[in-house]
């Protein structure tokens, strides 16, 4: 049976107090490290991540002359996270959009099957796609690192609920599908495997809030051009 998209046997809310009886018993014996903290806060702060990053691409001036070629690649580099992100939200529907430790299912199909954190190369890639479109091609590969350290963080803290409450299971997973680079040789299996995907409806509907975020974006860039 499935409830509001997700297998309900699968689904469950870890408290991130020790203190409390739900808290994994794998967790309690092992305390955090300090990246693993900070991941867990960054987590629940996510959205306002890249910050920073937007305001120095609205408030600071270009650094490189008009050029067509410059803009055209960096919206192709943000429609291709976007794209990841389509792609990502269709396997694992829209709990990517949870800020509590609640867990759905573990998910090894699409995108997921090559990389284990597609939604976050995505995200990554929106935002350098940015940078470059802002003709600001310094604060690309600054936006590249401070995402990356970041996102580190908050995937580390995923790990540990991850592996606690998904067990043999999510360690197997692990050891197949790198973190970070794609890998086609290890992973393509999980995508010829059947597995029912989200409506693209309902994919489509979770990202509305990413795409009004674009827009927005690429409206605020116009604008301060012609400024």
């Amino acid at each position: 049976m499935r409830t509001f998209g997700y297998t309900t046997e699968s689904v469950l809310i870890l408290s991130t107090s020790p203190t409390l009886s739900n808290w994994p018993e794998s967790v309690t014996t092992t305390q955090p490290d300090a990246t693993t903290r900070l991941g867990g806060w960054l987590f629940r702060h996510r959205t306002l991540l890249p910050g920073p990053v937007a305001l120095a691409i609205v408030m600071l001036p270009a650094s490189e002359s008009a050029s067509p070629f410059l803009v055209g690649a960096g919206v192709a580099v943000t429609i291709v996270g976007e794209l990841i992100r389509l792609w990502g939200v269709h396997h694992i529907g829209a709990i990517s959009r949870t800020r509590s430790e609640r867990l759905g299912p573990l998910v090894a199909s699409g995108p997921f099957a090559l990389v284990r954190n597609p939604l976050y190369v995505g995200n990554i890639l929106l935002w350098v796609g940015f940078a470059i479109a802002a003709r600001m091609l310094w604060l690309a590969p600054i936006t590249l690192v401070l995402l990356v350290l970041e996102y580190h963080a908050i995937v580390r803290w995923e790990e540990t609920l991850l592996e606690s409450r998904l067990g043999q299971a999510y360690r197997e997973y692990a050891a197949r599908v790198p973190r970070w680079i794609p890998s086609f040789n290890r992973g393509d299996r999980g995508l010829r495997r059947a597995r029912e995907g989200f409506s693209w409806s309902a994919t489509l509907f979770s990202e509305r809030g990413t795409f009004v975020a674009m827009a927005a974006g690429y409206v605020l860039l116009w604008l301060k051009a012609r400024s």
